[in-house]
């Protein structure tokens, strides 16, 4: 299991609905997007930094791990806005208002995204997708999104045993040995998701399976308070933002 999913199994607000979590980290990604992106963004960045650590009670050692990746993207994306193609600069030159635009690009994405780690830090995947067909999603499509988030863990299990075996065998003593290695990782990795997958069909279908999983959904209801709260604070981030943005320069 990764660790944002067994972060999100044990998390405190586990037991709350999806749908009061959803409205709480989307509305802040919404908001992230949509919203000028100073003072706007900043303020929601800090909001879901609060969020997060405080009454969510994720490790902060734990979200900076799951926020690196995406973070990263950001950087980049952001970096590539300060140069300009071509020109009568030349080839390669920075961009007109670069920074500027790069700091609004790097606050809405970076916000965005914390936005989303909210949900993913609290909602397992398993409470979320079975609802989802509740919403209007079809149900094949859930299905076939559960038994790729289940079949995920399994083969990740998998490579890193193999792994550690190749290592075990002096598998990555050399570059060449640890090409060969990551070649026959890839290759067993390979048969085994297809050896899965067919035992997968086979046992569905001796189980009479008739096109839908049925899977045990926790029984917990939508707390109005929880919704009532998350958009008073959507209401007063979006207030606060207008307000500032007539104050600050």
């Amino acid at each position: 299991m990764l660790p944002i999913d067994a972060a999100a199994h044990s998390s405190c607000w586990r037991r709350r609905h999806p749908l009061d979590k959803a409205v709480l980290g989307l509305g802040l990604t919404v908001l992230a997007v949509s919203l000028p992106p100073w003072p706007g963004a900043a303020l929601v960045l800090v909001a879901a930094l609060v969020l997060l650590l405080g009454p969510a009670r994720v490790p902060a050692r734990k979200l900076w791990r799951a926020y690196r990746i995406p973070l990263g993207f950001c950087v980049t994306g952001a970096l590539s806005l300060l140069v300009q193609v071509g020109g009568p600069e030349g080839l390669l030159s920075l961009a007109d208002d670069g920074p500027v635009r790069a700091g609004e690009l790097l606050l809405r994405t970076s916000a965005a995204s914390l936005g989303v780690l909210l949900l993913a830090f609290t909602t397992p995947m398993s409470d979320l997708l079975p609802r989802l067909v509740r919403a209007g999603v079809p149900a094949p499509v859930v299905d076939v999104a559960l038994v790729t988030y289940r079949m995920s863990f399994l083969l990740l299990d998998s490579m890193s045993r193999v792994r550690q075996a190749q290592a075990a065998r002096l598998g990555h003593s050399t570059r060449a040995a640890t090409w060969r290695s990551l070649a026959g990782l890839g290759a067993t990795a390979f048969v085994r998701a297809f050896d899965r997958a067919s035992r997968l069909q086979a046992g569905l279908a001796g189980r009479g399976y008739d096109g839908t999983l049925h899977v045990l959904v926790p029984d917990v209801r939508v707390s109005r308070r929880f919704v009532a709260a998350s958009l008073a604070l959507l209401l007063g981030l979006t207030a606060l933002t207008l307000v500032l943005e007539r104050l600050l320069p």
